[in-house]
């Protein structure tokens, strides 16, 4: 059955996707975190998809998935190491449609499913509520250094669900 409008489709990432997913994390930054931190910071912060190949290499060296609606990327997610939740940016004008909160089950099933016990996530400001009201519990506050910019973020973790007795590990 195919997705409604209103449910992504999901896929895994593949490298022809990184100029697409560049763009859309610098977006999804520049404006979705707009009242959580300042121009000079949001720039830093995006300015770590400047470098394409790189950030391809970066979302090719983890499990990253893709959201499509209608065919067209809206979203992507990545778990690293089967233990770090290390991205989740939706394009801003499918934010709070659903996007962001597929992605995150579907990663939170794949590190399950992977035996993981505990995710974690560094979650921005702008991000913190939406992991929290998904269950995941603040631990350590973060100041991080990126492009010399000083932002803030939340250590999170959540208690996955057990892989069902008799599953493949």
């Amino acid at each position: 059955m195919a997705p409604s409008s209103s449910t992504p489709g999901l896929r895994p990432y593949m490298p022809a996707d990184a100029a697409t997913l560049a763009a859309l994390f610098r977006d999804s930054v520049d404006e979705l975190a707009e009242e959580d931190y300042d121009d000079g910071q949001r720039e830093a912060w995006a300015s770590e998809a400047d470098d394409v190949e790189a950030f391809g290499a970066r979302l090719a060296a983890e499990l990253t998935i893709v959201a499509l609606v209608k065919g067209d990327i809206v979203g992507f997610a990545s778990l690293r190491d089967n233990t770090v939740f290390d991205m989740l940016y939706v394009r801003p004008d499918m934010a709070r449609q659903g996007v962001g909160s597929a992605l995150a089950e579907a990663i939170e099933k794949l590190a399950g499913a992977r035996g993981t016990a505990t995710l974690s996530v560094d979650a921005s400001d702008a991000a913190r509520d939406f992991f929290a009201a998904r269950g995941y519990v603040a631990k350590t506050r973060n100041t991080i250094e990126i492009g010399g910019r000083w932002l803030g973020n939340t250590t999170m973790t959540k208690a996955l669900a057990a892989p069902a007795a008799g599953s493949a590990h």
